[in-house]
C-alpha cells in the first residue's frame, strides 16, 4: 500500500529499536488487513518529548518500549485500569489529541504460557523488575499463580513482590530448584550478547516450563539449555506476536492474521 494524505502514522518508541520486529509485524499486518496506516521506530532519548510529538503530528498509536514502560505513565492523560495496577504501559492511543496508555504484555505474556500449562498455584520465578516484568508478574498473579521475583535491585524487586503479593528472592540466591516456571524478562541473551544467559541449566529441571521473553535471536541459550534437558520452553516470539495482536486490535479494531506474522518473523529473525 503507498502512503498517501490518508495514511494513518503509528510508531514505536523506545531506546534502543534498530533491533525491533514492531515495524515489521504491523505493517505486515496493515497490509493484510487492507489498512491504510504505515508503523514506524523512533529511538527516543526523552519519553516526554516523544509523547509531545505525538501529539503534534497526530501519531494514531504507538508501541513503548525499554527503557519508557514506567516512565510515560506522567506524560498520558489517562490509563486504563489494568496498566494502571500494573504500573507500565506499551501502548498508546492518541483519541484526539489525549493521549491514553494501555498495557498487552500481560496478556501477551499469560496467552502462550496457558496454551501449554495451568497456572493456578504455580510456583513461578520471574527474572528481573522492570516495566516487562511488572506486566508478566501481574498476568500470572491474576491466575493465582504464586509469583517469586528475581532481582539484582533488592528495592525495586521488594516493590514489585509486595505489588502482586508475591515473595522476593535475591539473585544470589535463586537456585530455581523448586520452580513450576521461570520466566526471564531481562534483556541477557538478546542479540548480540547471545551467549549470554541469566539462568545456568542447573536452576531447573525436566519439569520445569522456561519463557524467554527475549524474541531476537528465537532460540536464545536459556531455551537452548532448557530443551537440552527437556524442558517445556515458550519463546519471546510467541510473547512478542500476541502482545502485538493485542495492540492490533486497540490501533484498528481488526483481528491480525497471527500464523502469518509467525513465519514472517522468523525469516526475517533467520535471514537478517
Amino acid at each position: 500500500m503507498i502512503a498517501n494524505t490518508d495514511t494513518d502514522l503509528f510508531a514505536v518508541f523506545g531506546n534502543p529499536v534498530a533491533h525491533s520486529m514492531g515495524p515489521l509485524m504491523h505493517n505486515t499486518w496493515f497490509n493484510a488487513c487492507s489498512v491504510n496506516a504505515v508503523y514506524m521506530a523512533f529511538a527516543i532519548d526523552d519519553i516526554h518529548q516523544g509523547m509531545t510529538a505525538m501529539r503534534t503530528l497526530n501519531i494514531k498509536g504507538a508501541s513503548i518500549t525499554i527503557p519508557f514502560k514506567e516512565k510515560i505513565l506522567d506524560c498520558l492523560d489517562g490509563v486504563e485500569p489494568v496498566a494502571r495496577d500494573i504500573g507500565a504501559v506499551n501502548t498508546v492511543m492518541n483519541r484526539n489529541g489525549e493521549l491514553w496508555g494501555y498495557n498487552t504484555d500481560c496478556a501477551g505474556a499469560v496467552d502462550p504460557l496457558k496454551q501449554i500449562t495451568s497456572l493456578a498455584e504455580k510456583r513461578v520465578y520471574i527474572l528481573g523488575a522492570g516495566g516487562a516484568a511488572r506486566a508478566v508478574a501481574f498476568g500470572i498473579a491474576r491466575e493465582q499463580g504464586r509469583v517469586v521475583i528475581v532481582n539484582r535491585n533488592q528495592k525495586k524487586g521488594k516493590c514489585l513482590a509486595d505489588h502482586v503479593k508475591g515473595t522476593f528472592v535475591t539473585w544470589h540466591d535463586f537456585t530455581g530448584a523448586d520452580a513450576d516456571i521461570i520466566i526471564n524478562t531481562t534483556p541477557l541473551g538478546m542479540t548480540p550478547d547471545i551467549h549470554s544467559t541469566p539462568v545456568d541449566k542447573t536452576a531447573f529441571h525436566m519439569d520445569t516450563v522456561i519463557m524467554d521473553i527475549v524474541y531476537n535471536p528465537l532460540d536464545t541459550r536459556l531455551l537452548c539449555d532448557a530443551r537440552g534437558i527437556g524442558c517445556k520452553t515458550v519463546d519471546g516470539l510467541s510473547m512478542f506476536i500476541h502482545q502485538g495482536a493485542h495492540q492490533f486490535r486497540l490501533f484498528t479494531g481488526q483481528e491480525p492474521p497471527l500464523e502469518l506474522m509467525k513465519n514472517i518473523i522468523i525469516k526475517a529473525i533467520s535471514h537478517p
